[in-house]
């Protein structure tokens, strides 16, 4: 089915913002509303050369935010799930620990992550449960032609 029928999805940033003062320092995102999470993890690649992707959801929305060090995240709004164009738009935003930015992923994208810094590690929130839904789409890293 193609998204085409649907309104496109727009990743967005949810900036985070920081106070320092004598006791120390708070990152924070008061415009970041969790009510919709139901399951949290965190992505740590194994060095800043690998790529983790094309990964994404029909469905399920997913927000990043960088806990240490930085991450650049691709995003795809996919056209058709079961046979993307291979020309679509590659959006690239990054991320970092500094503050507590949050980036939405809607439904209908698929992302691909790479840790800026060694030791980087990501904190993932999604709207579904494990195995609460079959909504997982792969494809190969070279897949889409601006990706070359």
């Amino acid at each position: 089915m193609s998204n085409s029928q649907y309104p496109t999805p727009n990743p967005k940033y949810l900036e985070g913002k920081k106070h320092q003062d004598e006791r120390g320092v708070i990152t924070y995102n008061n415009d970041f509303d969790a009510s919709q999470i139901k399951r949290i993890y965190t992505i740590e690649n194994h060095s800043t050369d690998f790529i983790r992707g094309w990964q994404g959801h029909k469905i399920e929305q997913r927000w990043f935010a960088c806990m240490k060090g930085s991450f650049e995240i691709s995003v795809i709004v996919v056209d058709d799930f079961t046979n993307p164009s291979k020309n679509l738009i590659i959006q690239k935003y990054l991320l970092t620990d500094d503050v507590l930015t949050y980036l939405h992923i809607p439904s209908g994208c698929i992302t691909a992550i790479q840790a800026k810094e060694d030791g980087s590690k990501l904190l993932v929130l999604a709207d579904y449960e494990l195995g609460e839904i079959n909504d997982e789409y792969r494809f190969d890293l070279n897949y889409f032609e601006s990706c070359n």
